[in-house]
């Protein structure tokens, strides 16, 4: 907190008891009833629920992008090949649409009756919306219908996912002690890894089994209809779950760590025109981190299959089995990265990744087009080393930049609008770009030109390694730590 010019030493000595009011307001004494000792069991509970929920969230979502080219076949039959995968892009990029809207809607609930209320109601609106899809009468049956229905549940699907990200990564910030938020925060992108992984293997088993045809008549609906019990699975670890300790201490009025706080927590909570109003600063630099972050992250994890099928004809089973297998190096080491980030702090790891996406791209689709497997591996794997920093960073560095009482609703609205802005477009606008152009190096060019905005955001963040959250009191592992900590905020003994 901004304290100001320092009192005129006279002014300090004629007024002294008015002067020490004022240092006590700006640094209160902390009590051990301010901070939160953590059960390391709940957290563990807290990070398994929350990842495995944001897992199958993934999951049904990356099946979609990964069964881009038979969507198209199945549901916008006329026309070229590239005018069916635009309509399927297209309709992959209709979810984000309203993903901000969800945000809106879904943030704010969560910080008014709680986080974990409405994680369950995204996962139940995501299961529903997904398994839907796997139940849609095709093209030749029906016409028309079958795209705008296809619509109307990748709408749903967009809404709920509107609220999963700031949730989940809100819900796990909370629960870690200070030290750790890093490593436990990267579970939550190992959940996205592994929804992603587990959608691009189920695709890519069900097409080597049946091949194209078999795919484009019947064997698509499968990855979507599994989608229903994987969301009864979350739910339940979801609803098991007591909501965060940062938010039930938020409403006992019981933070009293500094100024910020006690500002904080007589606000009314989830209030939209005051998180544009009183927040616009850090909602600007979220817009613009997450920016950056979706692009290369649609652009290696979703688009990438189609760009090796379609621009080097590898076909899509082959494709799919390198992404996976990229997916499944970086689920190995994403845990380390957050454990880096804990220790040497977030703004380097996401630096690293930005100017490896700045620096990188370009050669690593040079190796990419060359075509041959190691070339491809190659290429994929200098992509993915620059994606993990910031898949293993952001779910800690993101809660971060907002205060307790609004941290889920300028979470989400920053997050999703972001996501809408970028991230869903950038299959579709990658597609046209090429299609334009006829460069297929337009994917390496938009990474290199989304991190360069990703570099200016990092400069501009502030480093939260190892601080408590704002408006939130310290957290920490142990009592002992908690004894520490009091003791020396204490103030020195005068004699």
């Amino acid at each position: 907190m901004d304290k100001g010019p320092e009192p005129p030493p006279e002014a300090v000595s004629r007024h002294p008891t008015l002067f020490r009011a004022i240092r006590r307001r700006r640094n209160p004494r902390l009590r051990r009833s301010d901070i939160t000792v953590t059960d390391e069991r709940a957290v563990k509970r807290a990070v398994k629920a929350a990842s495995l929920g944001n897992a199958m969230e993934w999951f049904d979502f990356g099946i979609y992008a990964y069964l881009a080219g038979t969507i198209g076949r199945v549901f916008f039959p006329s026309g070229s090949e590239t005018a069916q995968l635009l309509s399927s892009f297209a309709t992959f990029a209709v979810a984000f649409l309203v993903r901000p809207l969800g945000g809106m809607v879904f943030g704010p609930m969560g910080d008014k009756v709680g986080r974990k209320k409405v994680l369950a109601l995204t996962m139940i609106l995501m299961a529903i919306g997904t398994a839907a899809i796997g139940l849609l009468p095709t093209y030749a049956a029906v016409g028309f219908w079958s795209p705008l229905l296809l619509i109307l549940f990748r709408l749903l699907q967009g809404f709920s996912t509107g609220g999963e990200y700031g949730g989940a990564s809100t819900f796990i910030a909370e629960y870690a002690p200070d030290k750790r938020r890093g490593y436990f925060g990267s579970f939550l992108e190992l959940g996205t890894l592994a929804g992603y992984t587990g959608a691009a293997g189920l695709v890519t088993a069900l097409t080597a089994w049946l091949g194209t045809g078999a795919m484009d008549a019947w064997g698509w609906r499968i990855p979507f209809l599994v989608a229903g019990p994987l969301g009864i699975v979350g739910l339940y670890l979801r609803l098991k779950l007591d909501d965060t300790p940062a938010y039930l201490k938020l409403g006992e009025g019981n933070v009293h760590v500094n100024e910020a706080a006690n500002s904080v927590e007589t606000t009314a909570r989830g209030d939209l025109l005051r998180i544009f109003r009183q927040h616009w600063r850090p909602l600007i630099l979220c817009i613009a981190l997450v920016g950056a972050y979706n692009v290369t992250d649609y652009m290696l994890l979703s688009y990438m299959p189609t760009y090796l099928s379609d621009e080097l004809h590898y076909t899509e089973t082959h494709g799919l089995l390198i992404l996976v297998a990229t997916m499944a190096l970086l689920m190995l080491i994403i845990n380390q990265v957050g454990r880096l980030n804990d220790r040497y702090g977030r703004k380097p790891l996401l630096m690293t990744g930005m100017l490896g996406f700045f620096l990188l791209s370009a050669p690593a689709f040079l190796l990419v087009r060359q075509g041959s497997l190691l070339g491809v591996s190659a290429g994929m794997l200098m992509l993915g080393l620059s994606l993990v920093c910031l898949l293993g960073t952001m779910s800690a560095a993101l809660p971060a930049m907002f205060p307790t009482s609004v941290r889920y609703g300028s979470l989400s609205v920053g997050y999703n609008l972001s996501a809408s802005l970028f991230g869903g477009t950038t299959p579709l606008v990658i597609t046209a770009l090429i299609g334009a152009t006829g460069s297929d190096m337009m994917p390496a060019y938009y990474a290199m030109a989304a991190a360069l905005v990703g570099v200016v955001a990092v400069a501009c963040m502030k480093e939260t390694a190892q601080q408590p959250l704002e408006g939130s009191p310290p957290s920490v592992q142990t009592e002992k730590e908690a004894a520490d900590m009091v003791e020396a905020r204490a103030p020195t003994p005068k004699f």
